[in-house]
Parts: C-alpha cells; structure tokens; sequence
C-alpha cells in the first residue's frame, strides 16, 4: 500500500506542477501534508518537517547567500570588462561571436540564476546577431545549453536540490563533478565552433577593411570577395567592432532592428563601484578556491563573502538595504522552495514510501544492472528533467533511484552526481521560466528554439555522463 500511496503522491505533485495547478511551493507542503494523512500518520507530520527542515537549513543558507553576493558582484560591475571585452573579440566574426555567446553565458551563470544569464547574455550579444543577420536560435541554443552545464554549481539549484532529496553536503556532490562538467563546459564551446564556422560558411568570412574602418560607414567584406560584391557585401552603420567598446555596442544598439530595450549592463548604473573592481575580483576568487579546496562549509563561506561585499562595497545601510532588497525576489523563491521541500522529503521518507518503492524498483531492475544504478541515473536524468521540474525530478525521483542503488552498493554520492547529467537539456525545458526569458528577448519562436536545440543538448550531457564514467566520479 504504501508503494501505491508512494508513487501516487509523486504523481499527483508531478502533475499539479506540469500543468501549473499549483505552484512548487504549495505543491511540495499540501500534497505530502494530504498523503501523510492518508496512510494514517498525520499526528506525526510535525516531526517529519521539523526533521527536513533540520537538514535543510545549511542548504537554503548557502542559496540565499550565495544568491545575494553574485548579485551584488553583477551590481557593482564585476562582469562589466568580461561583457567589453567579449564584444571585442568577437568583431565582426560569426564563428567568434558564437563563441562569445558561450563564454559570456558561462561567465554570468556564476550568479545561479537563469534568467540573469539569459538577461545579459542576450543584451549584449542580440545586436551583433540582428546587424550580421546570424541565426537567432543559435545563440538561444548555445546560451541555454553554456547554462545548463554551469547550472549544476552548487548555488545554482539542482546540486542543492540533489543535496536536499538525500541529506548529502552539495560540496562532496559538486567539487568531483567539476572535471566531468568541465568536459561539458568544453564540449559547449566546440559545439560554438562548430555553428559557428557553419553561420560563416553560410555569411562569409566577414572580416573589417581597416581603411574603410575610418569612415563612419565601415563595410564588412566577404573572404575571397570585393567591397562591392553584392552577395557577399553589407554595409553597418557605426562600424561594428571597431573604435571604442563603447562606441562599438551603442552602434549595435543604434542600427540593429527591433533592438529597443536592449541595453545590456548600464555603463552608468549608480552601484558600480569601479575604484573597488579588484577588491571584489579578488574576493570572488578567494571564495571560489576556498569553497573547491573545503576550507570551510560552503553556507560560511558565501554567508561571509556577502556580508564583506556588502560592508565593502556599500558602507552605508541604506544602500545595503537597497541592495538585498533587489535580490529579495530570488533570495525568498529559492529558500521558500528548500524549506517547502522539508516536508515533502521528510513525509517521503518518514513515513517508509520511499523505502517500499526502493524494493518494489529493486525488484524490477535485473541482478545484472543493479551495480549500473548510477549509470541508469545518469541516462535517466536526461529525458527525466527534460518532462519535468528539477522539483519532481530530485524531491521525487532521485530518492528512489538512490535507495534502489544502495541496495546493489551503490552509493547516494554517486546517484546524485549522476543525476546532474541531464542538466545541459533541463535548461531548454519548457517547465523552464528562465527559457522564455531568453526565447522572448531573443524574439525567436520557443518551437524553433527546442527543435534546433534539444539534439545538441542532450549530446552535451551525454558528453558529461562519458567524462564522468571515465574519470571514476560516477
């Protein structure tokens, strides 16, 4: 019964979510609360979530932390010579704006947030694409993709959710993943390469005559073409990639088409603090050694790294209240989904579900492929996360894949890590908010975006499930 009962209550929450009827909030903290009921211990319901919410807490601090320092380090213009100095290499090269797209979605995931990424990548980039008339749904593509890799940082949400559903530190799930997601990291930039050059074959070989470069209508010349080659020839007002940075990303933004709105990071925002850039460059560093090396819990570090930027960066407290309070939106989602989640994981595992699901999983997995869970996890994950949240994926899936693999040895550390496979893909779901941020502000079709991306994707975790095997992390 309480198999039965098990499956049924992941289910309904899986369904309830997918078909927006609830938010993952509530869908986490009434459907359990309802099932606990149901399989007659209600009375102990209070035990279980206090029990969750135990665990969870070191958790839900190290998001709310982490989430509140990258957003101030994006406020007082840490990434802002990253942005410069992509544009500029990118010029007027389709193969090295491609490139760009992926290395400023990377660079930005940083703070965790998708559609942070998606906000800057696409403000900075969409101009480019729109004046040398490039393929929107490449840089959709490979932007979603750059952030589907980096999203298994710890802060970024699926680590911790996998920490949450199985009561394991996000560092000892997320520090041995890193040769494994840095394989992924390379394999998107590839794959850059590659539509890339694809986009210059079908463009030409666009290149900046450095005498017309003068002139304030620079002409940007085809490889093996004329200036006044038709086919191969455009004029752009403003000459792309050449003068200042600055001179440079207005003129993208004077000439491209349908490009209002998109202003990138203001040059003249009032938080940035410029006279402090190395301080907090230098910070960040520390705090990323700090945190691959274990030198202290990840919550302490990142609860100590914000308060120091914030003290730093803005003395007064006015201007720091300011600043939490801009974060606040994405600071109370992410810590509200991780407490919710204390009583659906507690309710799942304090009643036996998952125990009686485990065996009835156990049971249906041949002998043979018992010692291949975490194997099976990581192929799972893939189209798993891709039909559902990461909320139904970790808080209701994972825990069973996990007690199933211990049953034939194999351990939850290996079950977690192989279950951040699927990540490359989850990031172009469309359970996704964060993808119709980048599809709306690219102002490409979301059909055109999934059917374009979804095969390089999944190719991309693949990639990561092969590195891991081969590096023993999984």
């Amino acid at each position: 019964m309480l198999t039965i009962l098990g499956f049924a209550m992941i289910a309904t929450f899986l369904v309830l979510i997918m078909m927006k009827k609830m938010s993952p909030i509530a869908a986490l903290v009434l459907i359990p609360a309802l099932f606990c009921v149901a399989v007659g211990q209600g009375a102990k319901l209070g035990d279980y979530v206090i029990d969750g919410v135990g665990n969870l807490a070191p958790t839900a601090a190290m998001l709310m932390f982490a989430i509140v320092y990258f957003g101030v380090m994006i406020d007082v213009g840490l990434f802002d010579p990253i942005v410069r100095g992509i544009l500029r290499f990118c010029k007027a090269d389709p193969m090295r704006i491609v490139v760009g797209t992926a290395v400023l979605a990377a660079i930005v995931s940083l703070d965790g947030d998708g559609s942070t990424t998606f906000m800057i990548t696409v403000s900075a980039m969409y101009p480019l694409y729109k004046r040398l008339k490039m393929s929107l749904v490449v840089m959709t593509g490979v932007a979603a993709t750059a952030n589907g890799v980096m999203n298994t940082l710890p802060w970024g949400g699926p680590t911790a959710r996998a920490a949450t559903a199985l009561k394991l530190d996000a560092g000892d799930i997320f520090v041995p993943m890193i040769p494994a997601l840095g394989v992924g990291l390379l394999a998107v930039i590839l794959l850059a390469v590659v539509l890339g050059r694809r986009e210059r074959k079908r463009l030409g070989f666009l290149t900046l005559d450095e005498a017309v470069a003068q002139d304030p209508e620079t002409v940007l010349v085809g490889a093996g073409g004329a200036a006044g080659d038709s086919d191969r020839t455009r004029k752009i007002s403003g000459g792309a990639g050449t003068g200042t940075d600055a001179e440079s990303e207005a003129a993208a933004h004077r000439d491209a088409d349908d490009d209002e709105g998109f202003k990138g990071l203001d040059p003249n925002r009032a938080t940035l603090r410029p006279k402090l850039y190395w301080f907090n460059a230098g910070l960040t560093v520390a705090l990323l050694t700090a945190m691959i090396m274990e030198l202290m819990p990840i919550p302490v570090l990142f609860l100590l790294g914000a308060a120091l930027a914030l003290t730093v960066n803005f003395p007064h407290m006015p201007d720091q209240r300011a600043r939490i309070a801009a974060h606040a939106d994405n600071v109370l989602n992410v810590s509200g989904m991780v407490f919710a989640a204390a009583v659906f994981t507690g309710v799942l595992s304090g009643t036996g579900m998952v125990e009686h699901m485990a065996d009835w999983l156990v049971g249906a997995i041949p002998d043979g492929m018992g010692p291949h869970m975490a194997i099976i996890t990581g192929i799972l994950s893939i189209p798993l996360t891709y039909f559902m949240s990461n909320d139904g994926f970790y808080f209701g899936v994972v825990p069973v894949l996990a007690e199933a693999g211990a049953a034939h040895g194999v351990s939850p550390l290996e079950i977690a890590r192989a279950s951040l496979v699927g990540q490359p893909l989850h990031m172009s779901s469309p359970l996704v908010p964060a993808v119709y941020v980048l599809v709306g502000m690219a102002k490409v079709e979301f059909g055109d975006h999934t059917r374009f991306t979804v095969k390089w994707a999944a190719l991309t975790s693949l990639v990561v499930l092969c590195a891991g095997l081969l590096f023993g992390i999984i």
